[in-house]
């Protein structure tokens, strides 16, 4: 197809010249970067199709049970192949997780006593996670149930304050949550290496102690996973890059057998953990959508690099640069006031295939300290694999940016958010030049 039968249809769709001419030339030289992308998709695809071989899923897994769930096979063979991807003893994959916070939670609250304490060695956690420890008072937070928390910051340069991890690891330290992601925060997000790196530190001062990572948005992203250098549980949300897009709901939970089971049975009842919860028909949509989501991943990635240099180049900083090594898919852009971040946002939901025609404001969040602005036109409500965009409107006003089902679709949305910026006149078409 000729460049300019593409350039007319970009202009049918609201992208003028400059911005067009602008993505590509940002595109002409990231062709290193997309093949190094390609390589880790081709690998980590092999991973899950082995995995699916391996565990012998039929058709027959894919019908799904109604009531108890009893002996529902599908369910059971689709956690074994998230326990072999990610290399762990077992795997809780279900539609009753609601979200990732549920998933955090559940294996938080599953794996913690009264008298316990919980410890973070990366700083404060993602902030709907502030009402689930008690750091913000909510009902049924551990606090209530006398577990406490301590953390330690993250050094001004990102990296490990191992003294004072150190010193605050003690003989009540039950649990260490890792985040891997930023959150809305600017701080670089883990490399799988260095979250092991932390691991090891940790384990040595305290052999038994458990360490959960905190996964969403990080899955696929690399070669390998946490549970690979020592994480005891990977926890993420399947409307995240696992689900793969066709995922309408649900949550895993990977790793050592008894704190799977811890987790089992929180979510239904002592006495029942895994072996009830019926799939309720949607276990295709989880079977397919972890097969592809090595693909999609991939292409949110690329949105992702893509991002970080439109705006780069643009005097912005952005989280991961522009040059970087990934080990998420989100890409932060730093505008320092709130009509930067509202317009990129309102540029994403207009590249949206569902909900394009309105304007995302933002709103008081359920579990948030700020208002909220939270761009999706998605196919599932709130997913975050598909392209979309949020932020707090607070300093630094800062955006976070994911996802996109296709490479196209997310170049297009990362298009749209810089032609609502020019038409706003919040950058001039000069710079584009």
């Amino acid at each position: 197809m000729s460049e300019n039968k593409t350039l007319e249809i970009y202009q049918s769709m609201g992208i003028c010249e400059e911005v067009y001419s602008y993505g590509n030339r940002i595109l002409g030289s990231l062709a290193e970067r997309f093949a190094a992308i390609d390589a880790n998709a081709e690998y980590n695809q092999l991973k899950v199709l082995k995995a699916m071989q391996e565990c012998q899923v039929s058709e027959a897994c894919l019908l799904g049970t109604t009531g108890y769930g009893y002996n529902d096979i599908g369910r059971d063979a689709l956690e074994a192949v998230y326990a072999k991807v990610f290399h762990t003893e077992d795997a809780l994959v279900r539609p009753q997780i609601t979200c990732g916070t549920h998933a955090l939670a559940l294996a938080l609250m599953s794996n913690l006593r009264p008298g316990d304490e919980l410890f973070s060695p990366v700083g404060k956690p993602y902030d709907t996670l502030e009402e689930v420890i008690g750091i913000r008072p909510s009902k049924g937070s551990l606090a209530e149930y006398g577990i406490t928390y301590r953390q330690v910051d993250l050094l001004p340069d990102g990296s490990f304050d191992y003294e004072n991890i150190k010193k605050n690891i003690n003989k009540k330290t039950k649990l260490v949550t890792i985040q891997r992601s930023k959150g809305y925060q600017t701080r670089p997000t883990l490399s799988v290496d260095r979250i092991g790196e932390l691991i090891h530190f940790i384990k040595e001062i305290k052999p038994d102690v458990i360490c959960m990572v905190d996964n969403c948005y990080g899955e696929f992203v690399e070669t390998k996973e946490p549970s690979d250098v020592g994480a005891d549980m990977v926890v993420g949300s399947l409307i995240k890059n696992p689900g793969g897009g066709l995922a309408p709901i649900g949550g895993y939970i990977a790793g050592k057998k008894e704190c799977v089971e811890n987790a089992a049975y929180r979510l239904t009842s002592p006495g029942l953990g895994k072996e009830v919860g019926a799939s309720l028909g949607i276990l295709t949509n989880f079977y397919q959508g972890f097969f592809l989501a090595p693909t999609v991943t991939a292409g949110a990635l690329k949105g992702a690099v893509f991002a970080a240099n439109i705006y780069e180049k643009l005097g912005f900083a952005v989280v991961p640069d522009g040059t970087e090594s990934r080990h998420d898919i989100i890409q932060a852009v730093t505008f320092g006031n709130a009509e930067g971040v509202i317009a990129f946002c309102e540029g994403i939901q207009a590249a949206a295939p569902v909900d394009s025609h309105v304007t995302p404001e933002p709103w008081d969040m359920p579990g948030y300290d700020a208002k909220v602005i939270m761009a999706a036109g998605a196919f599932v409500s709130g997913s975050s694999i598909e392209l979309s965009a949020d932020g707090p409107i607070k300093p630094p006003f800062a955006v976070y940016f994911q996802g996109g089902l296709t490479w196209q679709h997310a170049k297009f949305g990362i298009l749209k958010s810089l032609q609502s910026l020019v038409d706003k006149g919040l950058i001039s078409k000069e710079f584009l030049k």
